[in-house]
């Protein structure tokens, strides 16, 4: 029987969509959604393009690569018995690790998601829906497919586009397609995502500021592919960033959630179900605190460090602990930010296991997206692989910070106004002190702990790789000689933090290739053209 691979099989059969919550997230199966007959009126619109939100669309990226990729990979988490994630940790990965093809697989069911919905409305839709209501219905699909190709193109660069899943039929051979033309393909579509969404919608939907905020984000990205320079990013597309980083900064009428709070908890309540979907969050996951099938629900309380404060007391498998390169980035008056983040020996959290007393660490782990119990969250039918934090993809915070590295640019260090004043924003809010110029490493590192367990660092790391790449491999080896990428002990009494000696893990010396992602084995064995060199899509 001829392979098939299993890009083409996701893409033309799909998956099952589970439900979230109330409201516009209360949504059918795409079993259950025909488009010749469903997509009859807005609202049936408005059902479609919300299961694409989160659910099984997202559930096998989210749970099995985002932060694998994103924070264990850079150096900011560390599993020590698991070998796919110890093989990322080393710089060791093999083509058939298991979070390389969880990854790939799992955008690909996004995009395969987005393009039914899109090619269903473009060919179905009652005429009778108004046609500005039928674009942004397909802007938001398109919107969700351009995030998942970005993680695609930043973590393999040169991967297959596809629009069509019916054309896979005839042809389920597929090319890669250049890395230029795929981040050309994202700009489109989120350039039809900014003109064609509202300016505001419901809680947890997406609007032009998300588009606009995530053009800025790609821009900035492809600013630096193709540089033969080192330390030079293409300007124009630079001052592309900025101009659409700064229309979501001055004109959006948004803020940090907490930027004027005196107790300066705004960073700390990011991370707590009270305050989903909050205006700081311009695109987050909806997930559903039902008891959903596995990889249908947000499944981080995995994560956890105790049973004692998950739900039904269970679930708490997987020891992500945070690293001492990750550390040493906290400043002692970034105390907000750190204890959000990570959990040290002796911290107490009143919030986990509010009705048991609370909860206080033994060791040190990840706080991050660890919200408690179906108590805490007011939230009886959450278990532990359906946590009811709508986890963001896309904040304000983050375009703060793009807009303050596109300002900067090939400048060396930059004092702009602008820059400073968003990029003081995220700092005062934390509660930390004004900065009076900026340069790269300083951004690069705010971004860190601003976005830290947010599968963010990766990404930036791959960004500074594109145009600098002695830079880039010089900061990944300067975390291995000093041993950084590895463990700590904190003594709660003398607050002092010292880096795990007895395990030294064999760790690869980076070089750029560290910064591309292979194809998975499985992949180019069901489809040897993937191993071909890469064709232009335009």
């Amino acid at each position: 029987m001829k392979r098939i691979n299993i890009i083409v099989i996701f893409l033309l059969f799909g998956t099952a969509i589970g439900g979230c919550k109330k409201s516009f997230l209360n949504r059918p199966s795409n079993s259950q959604i025909s488009a010749a007959t469903f997509y009859t009126t807005p609202a049936e619109l408005r059902l479609a393009t919300a299961s694409l939100y989160g659910g099984a669309p997202w559930g096998q990226w989210h749970y099995n690569a985002l932060l694998q990729l994103g924070d264990i990979l850079s150096g900011t988490g560390y599993v020590g018995y698991n070998n796919d994630m110890g093989q990322l940790f080393s710089r060791t990965i093999t083509a058939n690790n298991g979070i390389l093809n969880e990854g790939w697989t799992g955008l690909y069911i996004v995009i395969g998601q987005c393009n039914n919905v899109i090619n269903a409305i473009q060919q179905t839709a009652s005429a009778s829906i108004p046609q500005a209501t039928r674009n942004a219905a397909i802007a938001e699909a398109k919107f969700i497919r351009a995030v998942a190709y970005y993680h695609l193109a930043v973590y393999w660069n040169d991967v297959p586009i596809i629009e069509d899943n019916s054309k896979l039929i005839q042809k389920p051979l597929l090319y890669r397609n250049t890395t230029a033309d795929v981040f050309k393909f994202i700009t489109i579509d989120l350039t039809y995502a900014a003109h064609n969404l509202p300016l505001k919608d419901d809680k947890g939907r997406v609007t032009t500021w998300s588009a606009q905020g995530m053009l800025a984000k790609v821009y900035l990205t492809m600013s630096g592919w193709g540089s033969k320079n080192e330390g030079v990013r293409n300007q124009a597309l630079l001052d592309s960033a900025k101009k659409y980083a700064g229309n979501v900064c001055k004109n959006s009428g948004l803020a940090l959630l907490g930027q004027d709070d005196p107790s300066h908890l705004g960073y700390y309540n990011l991370f707590r179900s009270q305050y989903n979907d909050n205006p700081e969050a311009l695109f987050a996951f909806q997930w559903s605190p039902l008891n959903t099938s596995w990889e249908t629900g947000n499944m981080y309380l995995t994560f956890s460090p105790s049973n004692s404060i998950n739900p039904q007391k269970n679930g708490a498998w997987f020891g992500l602990t945070p690293t001492w390169d990750l550390y040493k980035m906290y400043s002692a008056d970034d105390s907000i930010r750190r204890k959000a983040t990570i959990m040290l020996n002796g911290d107490y959290y009143p919030e986990l296991n509010a009705a048991g007393g609370g909860f206080k660490s033994t060791g040190q782990s990840l706080k991050k997206h660890i919200i408690g119990n179906e108590v805490d969250n007011n939230s009886p039918t959450m278990t532990y692989t359906s946590s009811c934090e709508h986890d963001a993809v896309l904040r304000l915070a983050d375009v703060y910070l793009v807009y303050a590295e596109a300002i900067l640019g090939n400048n060396a260090t930059t004092s702009d106004a602008d820059a400073l004043t968003y990029f003081n924003k995220v700092r005062t809010r934390a509660g930390l002190t004004t900065m009076l110029s900026l340069d790269g490493a300083t951004i690069l590192k705010e971004r860190r702990v601003e976005l830290a367990f947010e599968g963010q660092y990766w990404i930036d790391l791959v960004r500074l790789s594109f145009y600098s790449p002695i830079a880039a491999v010089k900061l990944l080896n300067n975390q291995d000689a000093t041993h950084s990428r590895e463990t700590f002990s904190y003594d709660p009494t003398t607050r002092i933090a010292t880096r795990d000696t007895t395990t030294t893990p064999t760790i690869l010396p980076a070089t750029i290739n560290a910064f591309k992602l292979q194809v998975p084995a499985s992949e180019m064995t069901a489809d040897p053209k993937l191993a071909l060199p890469p064709v232009p899509y335009y």
